[in-house]
C-alpha cells in the first residue's frame, strides 16, 4: 500500500495539474488573439498543434525545423502571414504549403535549403510576396515557382545564383513586378537570358541586380525589353568595364535607372562624363545616381538626360551645379550630400519639384528663375536668407510646398507676395527675424500646414497669423510669449485641427484664446510652466480629442472640471507637481472617476506634501481629509464643542437605533438570510454569481440586496439598518480595493460590527473578491486585523476553487437556519445536517 504522505502529495500534485490550462504550456505568443502568433526561438521541431486555424500571421522563425513535409500547414486555411527565417530547413517535400489558398507572404529567409521538389509550392494561389533570401539557392531554374501565379514581388538576394537567365516558367509569372537578384554571382549577361522579357512585353518589372560583380553584357542583350526600374550599384570594377556595360544596355526602356554605389562598397576610382554619354543609348524618366566619387565639376554636359522627367544625385562628389541648359525637360531634381560649394543658379522652365537639402557647403541662398515649380525642399543645408520670401526670391508664383527648416538665420523681409498658392510651409530649428513684428502671413489663405517650431521667435504681435484662414496644421513648439502668457492669436485660425504649443515657457493662458476653434482636435501644452489647470480654457473646443498637459508644473483644477468638452477622450497630466491635499480633495477626487480618460492615471504621482512625495494619487483617501482636532484653537472653542456635541451624535445615531432593532431582531424570525454589503463596482460579480448561485441553487437563500429589496423614499442609512441588519440572519461582506476605498461601503461595515457584537453570534460572513495590497488593506485597521486573524472565504474562478467556495459559503449560510419540515425547509435541514457531517 502506498505510504500515506506519499498518496497525500501524488493528490495534491493530480489536483494542481488538473487545475491547469492546456494554454499554460504555448511555446508561443498570442500577439493579437486568434489573428497573430509568435514562436520565435522557442527550439519547436515541429508546427504547434495548439494554434488555432483562424491564425493569419504566423512567425515561427529561428526554430530547427529542419524538414516541411506534406501538408505541413493544413490546419491554417487563414493564413496570410507565414515567417519560417533560419529555421534550418534543408527539405521542402511535395505540397508542404497545401491548403494556403489565402498566403499572401512567405519568408525562407537564412534556410539552407538542398531539397526541392516539383511540386514545393503548388496550392500557393494568391501568394503575392516570397522572400528566399540566403537560402544556397544555386539557379532560378531550379526553384520550382512557376505555378505561383499571383507572384508579385522576387526577392532571391544573398544567394548563389550565377546565370541571369530567367527560365520560362517567368512567362507565367505575370503579375511580377520586382526581381531582387542583388548580391549574387553573376558576372555576364546573355541575350538570351532576358529573352522571356523580350517576348513577355506587358511586364513591368523592377529588376535588382546590385552587388552582382558583372565584367559583360552581351551587345543588345536589353534589346526590345521595357523595365519599369534597373539597378546597377557596385556591380563594376572599374570605369571602363562599367562604361563598356551601360554601352550594351543599348535599346532599353526604363522608367527609372539607378546607377551607383554603396556607401562602404565601392569599386568604381572615377566616374566621369564618359559614362553618362553612353546613355543617350536609352530611353530612360528617372534617372538616379547614388555614392559617386571624383565626379566632374559639371552636370551641363550631361545632354543623354536632357530629356529624362527627373533627376536624382546622392553623395555625388559634386562641387557646382551651374548652367544647367534652359532647354532641359526636368520636372524634378534632387540634390542630396553633394557638398555644394554655393547655392545652385538655376533657371528651369519645366522644374516643377526641387529638393536640394543636406548640403553643407552653400550657406547663402541665391535667387533662383523656376517659374513651373510648385515643391521646393532646402531643408538642412545651414544656409542663411537676407530676405524671405517672394516670388521675386524664388522665381515662381505656383510654389506649394515651401521647407527651409534646419538652416540658419531666415530674415522675414517680405510677406510671401506672389506666393498666394502655399499650402505647406516648414520653418523649425532655424532661426527667423521680424516674423512677430508685422503680419507676415497675411496673402497666404490657402496655407494648410505652418512649422515654426524652435525658431527663438518671441510672440508679443497678436497679429502674427492673420491671413491664415484655411491653416488646419499649426506647429509653434520651442519658442515664447511676451510675459510668458499665451495670448490670443488665434482669432483668425478658425479652420486648425492641431496645435503644437509644447515648450513655449508658458505660465498663464489668456481668456478666450482657444474660444474660435471649434474644429480643433489636438491641443499639446506640454513643457510649459502651468500651475493650474482650468477646464474653462477648454470648453469651446467641442471638437478636441486630445489634450496633453504634461511636464507642466499643475498642482491642481481650478472652476468646474465638468467645463471639459465631451468629445475629450485623451487627457495628459502625467509628470506635474499635484498637490494630494485635502484643500484639492474634488480634483484628486475627479482624477479618481475619469481614469479612463486620464493618459496613463495609474502612474500619476503626488510632489506634495512631502509625506505623500511619490505615491500615487490614485491611493489618495478622502477619508484623511477629515478634520482633525489640534487644528482647532482656542479662539474657536465655541465651534469646537458645538462641532463635538454634533458629530457625537451624527456618530452614534445609526449605532442606537441599531440597538433598539437588535431587540426586535431577538424576538422575531429573520426575512432574509443574508444582507450583501459590497461596492458598487462589484455588482456584475453579486448579480452574476452570489445572487444566481445561492437564490437559485439548492437549498435556496434569500439575500437582501439594496438595489432591489431597500423601500424607496427612506434614507439610505434608515434602509441599511431597518431592512438590512435588522431582518437579515447573517450580513455577507464583499472584500475589494473598491470596497475599501468607498465611504458607504467602510460605513455598512462598521455598523455590521456594532450589529455582531449586540446579536451575540457568528454572522459576519468575508469574502475576499481579489487580491488586495497590505498597504492598502492596513487603512482600515479593525478589518486588516479581522483578516488576518480569522478565516474567510476567498474566489477563485476556477471550476475546484468554484466548488469548494460555494460549499463552505452554503455551510456557513446554513449555521443557524430554522428547519422547516414543510417544503423545501424540510431539504434546507437535509442540507444543514449533511454539511454538517462532512
Amino acid at each position: 500500500m502506498m505510504p500515506p504522505l506519499l498518496l497525500a502529495g501524488t493528490l495534491i500534485m493530480a489536483l494542481f495539474l488538473s487545475c491547469l490550462r492546456p494554454e499554460s504550456f504555448d511555446p508561443c505568443i498570442e500577439v493579437d488573439p486568434n489573428i497573430t502568433y509568435q514562436c520565435m526561438e522557442q527550439n519547436l521541431n515541429k508546427i504547434p498543434e495548439n494554434i488555432p486555424s483562424s491564425t493569419k500571421n504566423l512567425d515561427l522563425s529561428f526554430n530547427p525545423l529542419k524538414i516541411l513535409g506534406s501538408h505541413s500547414f493544413s490546419n491554417f486555411s487563414e493564413l496570410q502571414l507565414l515567417d519560417l527565417t533560419r529555421c534550418e530547413i534543408e527539405t521542402i517535400e511535395d505540397k508542404a504549403y497545401h491548403g494556403l489558398n489565402q498566403l499572401s507572404t512567405l519568408i525562407l529567409t537564412g534556410n539552407p535549403i538542398q531539397s526541392l521538389s516539383v511540386k514545393s509550392f503548388s496550392g500557393l494561389t494568391s501568394l503575392e510576396n516570397l522572400v528566399a533570401v540566403e537560402t544556397q539557392l544555386a539557379s532560378l531554374e531550379s526553384f520550382p515557382i512557376g505555378q505561383l501565379i499571383a507572384l508579385k514581388r522576387l526577392n532571391v538576394a544573398h544567394n548563389l545564383i550565377h546565370s541571369s537567365k530567367l527560365p520560362e516558367y517567368f512567362s507565367n509569372l505575370t503579375n511580377l513586378q520586382h526581381l531582387d537578384l542583388s548580391n549574387n554571382y553573376i558576372q555576364t549577361i546573355y541575350h538570351k537570358d532576358l529573352q522571356v522579357l523580350r517576348e513577355n512585353p506587358h511586364f513591368n518589372l523592377s529588376l535588382d541586380l546590385s552587388l552582382n560583380p558583372i565584367d559583360f553584357i552581351q551587345p543588345h542583350s536589353f534589346q526590345g525589353i521595357r523595365l519599369h526600374e534597373l539597378t546597377l550599384r557596385s556591380n563594376f570594377n572599374s570605369t571602363n568595364v562599367m562604361k563598356t556595360c551601360i554601352q550594351n544596355l543599348a535599346g532599353l526602356q526604363v522608367h527609372r535607372l539607378i546607377l551607383g554605389e554603396f556607401k562602404n562598397e565601392k569599386n568604381v576610382e572615377r566616374f566621369d562624363n564618359s559614362v553618362m554619354e553612353e546613355l543617350c543609348k536609352l530611353t530612360i524618366d528617372e534617372f538616379h545616381l547614388t555614392y559617386a566619387d571624383y565626379f566632374s565639376d559639371d552636370i551641363t554636359d550631361f545632354n543623354c538626360l536632357a530629356n529624362v522627367s527627373a533627376v536624382s544625385l546622392a553623395s555625388v562628389y559634386l562641387r557646382h551645379l551651374e548652367n544647367i541648359p534652359k532647354h532641359f525637360k526636368w520636372r524634378s531634381l534632387t540634390v542630396t550630400r553633394c557638398e555644394l560649394k554655393q547655392f545652385p543658379l538655376l533657371e528651369l522652365p519645366f522644374l516643377k519639384r526641387l529638393i536640394l537639402t543636406t548640403n553643407k557647403g552653400a550657406t547663402s541662398f541665391e535667387d533662383v528663375d523656376l517659374p513651373s515649380l510648385t515643391f521646393l525642399d532646402l531643408s538642412r543645408n545651414s544656409l542663411s536668407f537676407s530676405g524671405c520670401c517672394s516670388d521675386s526670391h524664388l522665381g515662381t508664383n505656383r510654389l506649394k510646398h515651401l521647407d527651409l527648416s534646419y538652416n540658419g538665420v531666415i530674415r522675414m523681409s517680405s510677406n510671401f507676395m506672389g506666393l498666394e498658392e502655399l499650402e505647406y510651409l516648414d520653418f523649425q530649428h532655424s532661426t527667423l527675424k521680424e516674423v512677430s513684428e508685422f503680419s507676415v502671413f497675411l496673402s497666404l489663405e490657402k496655407l494648410l500646414y505652418l512649422d515654426i517650431s524652435y525658431t527663438n521667435t518671441k510672440i508679443g504681435f497678436e497679429g502674427i497669423f492673420l491671413g491664415l484662414i484655411s491653416l488646419n496644421t499649426l506647429k509653434m513648439a520651442g519658442n515664447s510669449f511676451k510675459d510668458n502668457t499665451l495670448s490670443n492669436v488665434f482669432t483668425i485660425t478658425t479652420n486648425l485641427t492641431f496645435l503644437d504649443l509644447s515648450k513655449c515657457q508658458l505660465q498663464r493662458v489668456s481668456w478666450g484664446v482657444f474660444d474660435k476653434l471649434s474644429r480643433l482636435q489636438l491641443l499639446n501644452m506640454s513643457h510649459n510652466n502651468l500651475l493650474i489647470l482650468d477646464p474653462f480654457h477648454y470648453k469651446q473646443l467641442y471638437s478636441l480629442k486630445t489634450l496633453d498637459c504634461s511636464f507642466n508644473r499643475i498642482e491642481t483644477a481650478k472652476g468646474i472640471l465638468q467645463h471639459f468638452p465631451n468629445s475629450l477622450t485623451f487627457l495628459n497630466l502625467t509628470n506635474n507637481s499635484l498637490a494630494c491635499t485635502c484643500e484639492h480633495q474634488n480634483f484628486l477626487q475627479w482624477v479618481k472617476d475619469q481614469r479612463m480618460l486620464l493618459v496613463n492615471a495609474e502612474q500619476m504621482k503626488c510632489a506634495t506634501p512631502v509625506d505623500l512625495k511619490d505615491s500615487l494619487v490614485l491611493d489618495f483617501r478622502n477619508a484623511t481629509c477629515y478634520m482633525h482636532k489640534t487644528i482647532i484653537t482656542v479662539s474657536v472653542m465655541s465651534v469646537l464643542v458645538v462641532t463635538t456635541i454634533a458629530f457625537l451624535i451624527y456618530k452614534f445615531y445609526f449605532h442606537l437605533v441599531l440597538i433598539a432593532g437588535c431587540k426586535k431582531y431577538n424576538r422575531g424570525e429573520s426575512i432574509y438570510d443574508a444582507f450583501v454589503i459590497y461596492s458598487s463596482q462589484n455588482e456584475d460579480w453579486v448579480r452574476n454569481e452570489l445572487v444566481k448561485n445561492l437564490e437559485e441553487g439548492v437549498p435556496p437563500f434569500q439575500l437582501c440586496l439594496h438595489y432591489r429589496d431597500f423601500i424607496p423614499g427612506v434614507a439610505i442609512a434608515a434602509n441599511i439598518i431597518q431592512e438590512g441588519f435588522h431582518k437579515s440572519r447573517k450580513v455577507i461582506v464583499v472584500v475589494s480595493r473598491h470596497f475599501i476605498q468607498s465611504r458607504w461601503c467602510v460605513f455598512e461595515y462598521e455598523i455590521a460590527q456594532t450589529w455582531q457584537f449586540l446579536s451575540s453570534r457568528s454572522g459576519l460572513i468575508f469574502i475576499v473578491l481579489e487580491k488586495v495590497e497590505k498597504s492598502l488593506l492596513r487603512q482600515q485597521v479593525e478589518l486588516y486585523r479581522l483578516l488576518s486573524k480569522n478565516t474567510y472565504l476567498e474566489w477563485e474562478d476556477n471550476a475546484l476553487g468554484r466548488h469548494i467556495f460555494w460549499r463552505r459559503l452554503r455551510k456557513a449560510l446554513l449555521d443557524g437556519k430554522a428547519c422547516n419540515p414543510e417544503g423545501t425547509a424540510e431539504e434546507v435541514c437535509n442540507h444543514q445536517e449533511a454539511a454538517t457531517c462532512t
